[in-house]
């Protein structure tokens, strides 16, 4: 049993993007399919598909990994910043900038999972769920 399924899908990324896989497989969850839709919107993956390989009884979220035209990583880093036994809450003026805008932070809302430039443009704050450059 995982403690901490977001922390193990993030970990799965940045361990096929170290590896240069065209895809990544992991286990689905209405978040962890949020969090990828996130992730699709921002630019850092190609295609997020949900799924049930044969002879499987979970469904998987197959994410097809974005890679630049010299074989650079489109995802340098990738960071869980609440965790189960710390999580972090900040308020919309306190929302983070990562990178100095050049990346993204996930912020888990009232109104769903956002970026941190959708949260600070409606002016919620949340929980922060992970960094990404």
């Amino acid at each position: 049993m995982l403690s901490d399924p977001i922390a193990d899908m993030l970990t799965r990324i940045r361990n096929a993007t170290r590896t240069f896989k065209e895809s990544v497989d992991i286990p689905a969850s209405k978040f962890k399919e949020q969090l990828a839709q996130v992730l699709l919107q921002e630019g850092y993956v190609s295609s997020v598909e949900r799924l049930r390989p044969e002879g499987q009884k979970f469904d998987v979220l197959r994410l097809t990994l974005k890679y630049g035209a010299k074989r650079e990583q489109v995802i340098k880093h990738i960071e869980r910043v609440s965790r189960p036994g710390r999580r972090a809450y900040v308020s919309a003026e306190n929302l983070p900038r990562v990178q100095r805008g050049l990346g993204v932070a996930v912020v888990s809302t009232s109104k769903g999972l956002l970026p941190d430039r959708e949260a600070r443009k409606q002016g919620v704050g949340g929980e922060v769920v992970c960094v990404i450059w």
